[in-house]
């Protein structure tokens, strides 16, 4: 059984950086290609960014280029998410979803953004970054 554990969310302030992790077990790590995703209050849940199998290749939203790094251990299985120059706008639960183990981090000639595209999600984490 695949568990996605997201963990390092915290109320910051505006400014402030924070790491995000996110521990799989229960599938082959490095042969899955992983995302980030996060859920503002009243709002749909929205792409933050994805990183490849290998951890060369990494997408990103518009709202987190400059500001958030994905990354990712194989060897720890883990993925992160650094967060840096945070703003009241970036509050949400940020969850961590895996895809299918085998599947590039493309999605039929486009970056994997949809929720659909991944098979495997954890339970969040939340981050509230206060002004």
């Amino acid at each position: 059984q695949v568990h996605l554990v997201e963990s390092g969310g915290e109320l910051v302030q505006a400014g402030d950086s924070l790491r995000l992790s996110c521990a799989a077990s229960g599938l082959t790590f490095a042969s899955t290609a992983m995302g980030w995703f996060r859920q503002a209050p009243g709002k749909e849940r929205d792409f933050v960014a994805a990183i490849s199998r290998g951890g060369v290749v990494a997408n990103y939203a518009s709202s987190a280029k400059g500001r958030f790094t994905i990354s990712r251990d194989n060897a720890k299985a883990t993925v992160y998410l650094q967060l840096n120059s945070l703003k009241p706008e970036d509050t949400a639960v940020y969850y961590c979803a895996a895809r299918k183990t085998g599947m590039s981090i493309a999605c039929s000639g486009r970056s994997c953004v949809e929720e659909d595209d991944y098979e495997y999600w954890g339970q969040g984490t939340q981050v509230t970054v206060s002004s």
